[in-house]
């Protein structure tokens, strides 16, 4: 009988780099890019992006156009991983039915290449998709988040998920990417809460919950102003991070209370809301932001801790 898998992968030494050793393992005859390369070009590709535009007219679409290039590979990364789990149903498949023939084992070890060739370029792709979103962040301030899809870092600093695979892995407690893996804290803030004194207060509660609970991970919403604020901190603090968009497109004006759904049915360990700047000339009115209340109100309802951010005291 003709052995179910033969080894065709040369022998290379270990590196300190998961995606070398990866690709070294292919087998391919061709080179693969370095880790350092695929980085660097995500690098200079948004750099270059960001000194054209820079003082031209373009300037005022920077934000579209800097999303639209690191969201070009994560696209990229997303298609090339579907194509790797096809191939890796083909192996199952393959490997349920094998008879011992020569014909298939040759099938079985072509499917496995294209896996592991799949997975390779995947990781090339979010190698290149971080580099860019770092350089992204550093020259500008901003965050870029997946609208759709799982963003797992490839380093793992600050793994995105959609909060449905997460409630998913919460309910079904299997390992995996998806699950937390730890207490959930959910975060809601006023879009106006972008001052120096609201970050400082926003990333001292987070401190809070990350001193109380190490292996917390972040879930928030992702809307503009104090939720920004947290998901740099969880970047900065190598927090993993759930996002719960508002799908405006499916629920409309109810799609902020929506997303606090989702964040209540993770059922997050501690709730911490920020109703309203904590600077007064930015909410002179002090009218509470609807979402932030409405999440303290639902965590009360349902028994869960609730911490609401406050201006020191005097």
């Amino acid at each position: 009988m003709i052995p179910m898998h033969t080894s065709t992968h040369s022998v290379f030494s270990k590196s300190d780099s998961a995606f070398d050793d990866l690709s070294a393992s292919l087998g391919d005859q061709r080179p693969h890019p370095s880790e350092d390369a695929l980085s660097q070009l995500g690098r200079a590709l948004m750099t270059e992006l960001l000194d054209v535009i820079a003082d031209t007219a373009l300037e005022d679409f920077q934000t579209i156009l800097a999303e639209t290039l690191i969201g070009a590979f994560h696209s990229a990364a997303q298609r090339i991983e579907r194509d790797a789990d096809r191939a890796r149903d083909t192996m199952r498949s393959l490997d349920r039915d094998f008879d011992g023939s020569e014909a298939a084992d040759t099938e079985l070890q072509e499917a496995t290449a294209k896996a592991r060739a799949g997975d390779a370029a995947t990781q090339a792709a979010e190698l290149i998709r971080d580099a860019a979103a770092e350089s992204y962040t550093v020259a500008t301030g901003e965050v870029w988040t997946a609208w759709r899809g799982s963003r797992r870092g490839t380093h793992l600093t600050a793994a995105q998920m959609e909060a449905k695979a997460a409630i998913r892995a919460i309910k079904s407690r299997r390992a995996g990417e998806a699950d937390p893996g730890g207490p959930v804290i959910a975060f809601r803030g006023a879009p106006t809460a972008d001052t120096a004194e609201d970050a400082g207060r926003v990333f001292d509660a987070l401190n809070w919950a990350l001193k109380e609970w190490p292996d917390m991970a972040l879930a928030t919403t992702g809307a503009k102003g104090s939720e920004k604020l947290a998901i740099k901190w969880s970047k900065q603090k190598g927090v993993k991070l759930i996002l719960a968009r508002a799908d405006f497109d499916a629920h409309g004006k109810a799609a902020p209370f929506r997303a606090n759904d989702e964040l209540i049915a993770l059922e997050p360990t501690c709730c911490l809301t920020l109703i309203h700047s904590l600077d007064r000339s930015r909410s002179p009115d002090q009218r509470p932001f609807g979402p932030a209340l409405n999440l303290g109100q639902k965590a009360m309802e349902t028994g869960l801790r609730h911490v609401s951010i406050r201006a020191r005291a005097a």
